[in-house]
Order: C-alpha cells, then sequence, then structure tokens
C-alpha cells in the first residue's frame, strides 16, 4: 500500500500470536467499522486461482502447488522457515498482491474509519505511515503460550519458536497509540473496544471537517 490513505481515516490493529487480535477485530466490526485484515487476503490470494497462485507455481515449482490447485502451505511454510531466500521470494510475489488488495478494500469501505488487521505490523517497519493510529492488543507472553498451545495443539518450544520470529510484547508496546489489554473477561475488553471506537469516530470527524475547510 502506498502513503496514500485511501479512507480518511485509519487504524493499525496488531498483536503478537495468542493476543486476542480476531477476538478484538469482531468487536469493532460489530461496530460497523470495516476490517481489512492483511491475514485473510494473503490466503486468498494463495487458494486455487488465487492471484499469486501463477508467479507461486513459476518461481518454486509444482511441488509448491497442492493438488486443490491452493499453495501448498506445509511444504511452503517448511521451505522458508529453513530458507531465508526463499522466504524473501515468497514476500515479493505476496507483499505487492496484498498491498494492491488492501488499498482496493479500503477505497471501497463505507464506514466513518477503516481498521487494518496486520499481525506483523511492527515488523514491516512501513505501516506508521500508512495509517493516522496503530492500535495494539495485549497479554502477558504466558497468557499467549497457553492459548496457542490449546488452540493450535502445538507444543511450548513451537509456540516460543514463533514468538521469538514476531516483534518483542516491548517493541509492540512502544509501537503503540492505543492499548487494548486482553487478559481479563470480555466485557472488559468489550468496554475498551467501545472507548476507542468513539475516539475514533470523533478523530475521523476532524479529520472529514479539516480535510473539506
Amino acid at each position: 500500500m502506498s502513503s496514500h490513505r485511501s479512507s480518511p481515516f485509519a487504524i493499525g490493529l496488531t498483536g503478537g500470536i495468542g493476543s486476542g487480535k480476531t477476538t478484538v477485530t469482531d468487536m469493532f466490526q460489530q461496530l460497523g467499522i470495516a476490517i481489512i485484515d492483511t491475514d485473510a487476503i494473503a490466503h486468498q490470494l494463495t487458494t486455487p486461482e488465487g492471484l499469486a497462485i501463477p508467479a507461486i507455481r513459476q518461481t518454486f515449482g509444482n511441488a509448491a502447488i497442492a493438488e486443490t490447485g491452493a499453495m501448498n502451505r506445509s511444504w511452503m511454510r517448511e521451505l522458508v522457515f529453513n530458507d531465508s531466500k526463499a522466504k524473501k521470494k515468497l514476500e515479493q510475489i505476496l507483499h505487492p498482491l496484498i498491498r494492491q488488495q488492501c488499498e482496493k478494500q479500503a477505497a471501497d469501505a463505507s464506514s466513518p474509519y477503516a481498521i487494518f488487521a496486520v499481525p506483523l505490523l511492527v515488523e514491516s517497519g512501513n505501516w506508521r505511515q500508512r495509517v493516522n493510529r496503530i492500535a495494539v492488543v495485549d497479554c502477558m507472553e504466558e497468557t499467549q503460550i497457553t492459548r496457542v498451545m490449546k488452540r493450535n495443539n502445538l507444543s511450548l518450544e513451537q509456540v516460543q519458536s514463533i514468538m521469538r520470529a514476531q516483534a518483542s510484547r516491548e517493541q509492540r508496546l512502544a509501537a503503540a497509540d492505543d492499548i487494548i489489554e486482553n487478559e481479563a473477561d470480555l466485557s472488559v475488553v468489550k468496554q475498551r473496544v467501545k472507548e476507542l471506537h468513539e475516539q475514533y469516530l470523533k478523530l475521523a470527524k476532524n479529520m472529514t471537517i479539516s480535510a473539506e475547510q
């Protein structure tokens, strides 16, 4: 996505694995806010007939494509985990297409502001220029580990390995304009989302007024 913002007011929302990003974006969606999910876009691009499939086949060969016509995820995961050059090649295919789809969805959004849900927002480095504010869904690392082990049936070592590949909790919090703590019960999270929603509506309205003057 270019530095041009298609929607007048945009929020970048992120959080570590198991922090509860989906729970929070679902709450914003229930309030009528457009959610642009980069993970969902990446998945869509690599399904059968997905826009990234021809380039993936050309770059990595037929082994990269499953019998269904989708990207062979387990094969690709193994490859990019062990080969940084392969990882970079895959990113060079996916990232421009993801940006393109983000821009399209942002342009189509009819809500007063839009939320870009980006798991690796802090790691990507240039989202600060693309959004007006960054919101971080936060919880203790022990909570992340417990949730992901239970949800994905992964070992402690596997979860810790994924977490090491992501920005640290401290790095995410340092980048945050707004923090949504997802440690307590969901009613507390819901109340925080409602507060931020009201705040974002006011900021979006002020920005629209400024743009019209």
